[in-house]
């Protein structure tokens, strides 16, 4: 996220050469660990480190690399995944290190030619586009058909006490290489969150009917993280892990949905009329909830309920949760 700020500071001319000579080094080194051990088997592919392997608790292994811990992602951790958020984060963060680069008087014909790449619409789809879901979606070894159940355990010897049965996964059918399906959320967003698309491409229209789906992610609150038709829509990922990115609404995300939208209001397009009116309808949703909240609890909070708007987690969060008073300045 550091380069979505440092990308605007750009843009106003509110960074000097002398600083950005200074940072210059500093942010090599920060991009090219990404680009060194974050990337995928394929070329212009990228993958986060870090999944448990050892998936017996979970219903679905984590992902906290990413900071999106438990969204659902391939059942089955493997080097064969695609992660989509990962991949748009390089593409804003190669195209920023490309105008750094040519301001400092530096090469960056490497980080133009990366960001020309990963801004490639074709390859996009081609890389996380599934048809059969009509939306963008990671890619990895995966299964639906997987819960959590309690283990069945033998009886102790006599005298012996009885064993804890802990809830374990239970995969009922095996999975294969393929799109990450019912993981519809903030994840699939991401080429309309970080403005990849080009405002007359079909999957920006794909990606707004399922934003405004009451069904899938839209609410009076703001966007929910996940979609009600997801199998892992608020369902607990271990027995002592409730759930935390399958459904609840979170500021920082709603903020980049709010921002891109006002992208895609203010360029031509056959989707603007559209854009413009749900621009003002999620605005309006998130700051009013946020607001009711801190009135009736006084405090902001780090997420809220996607069913009734009410805060939940950590309090008082002016977090990330504090970039609702951007929303209402209209300041992105």
């Amino acid at each position: 996220t550091f380069f979505l700020v440092l990308q605007q500071l750009l843009g106003q001319g509110a960074v000097g050469q002398d600083y950005l000579r200074r940072i210059y080094p500093r942010l090599q080194s920060w991009y090219g660990w990404y680009n060194l051990t974050q990337v995928g088997t394929l070329p212009y592919t990228f993958r986060w480190r870090g999944r448990d392997r050892d998936a017996q608790l979970f219903l679905n292994p984590k992902t906290l690399t990413s900071g999106l811990d438990d969204y659902p992602r391939a059942s089955h951790p493997s080097e064969d995944e695609r992660h989509l958020d990962l991949r748009c984060w390089m593409a804003v963060a190669s195209a920023v290190m490309a105008e750094v680069a040519t301001r400092v008087g530096e090469p960056g014909s490497d980080y133009a030619h990366m960001a020309e790449r990963l801004a490639d619409i074709e390859l996009l789809e081609q890389h996380h586009w599934s048809e059969a879901l009509s939306a963008f979606a990671d890619y990895g070894n995966h299964t639906q058909a997987v819960a959590l159940e309690r283990e069945r355990l033998r009886a102790p010897p006599p005298g012996q006490p009885l064993p804890v049965p802990r809830l374990v996964r239970v995969v009922r059918k095996s999975p294969k290489l393929q799109f990450v399906g019912g993981a519809l959320g903030y994840v699939s967003l991401f080429p309309l969150l970080l403005q990849l698309l080009p405002p007359d491409s079909r999957q920006l229209g794909s990606l707004l009917a399922d934003m405004k789906n009451e069904q899938k992610l839209w609410t009076p609150f703001g966007l929910r993280s996940l979609s009600r038709s997801s199998p892992f829509y608020l369902k607990r990922n271990t027995e002592h892990d409730p759930p935390y990115w399958r459904g609840a609404i979170w500021i920082n995300m709603n903020y980049l949905a709010v921002r891109a939208l006002h992208h895609y209001s203010r360029v031509e397009g056959p989707y603007r009329e559209e854009v413009t009116r749900l621009y003002h309808e999620l605005r309006t949703n998130v700051v009013g909830n946020v607001l009711r909240q801190y009135l009736d609890s006084g405090y902001v909070w780090e997420q809220y309920n996607d069913s009734t708007g009410r805060g939940q987690g950590c309090y008082p969060f002016t977090g990330w949760s504090a970039l609702v008073v951007l929303m209402m300045a209209e300041e992105y």
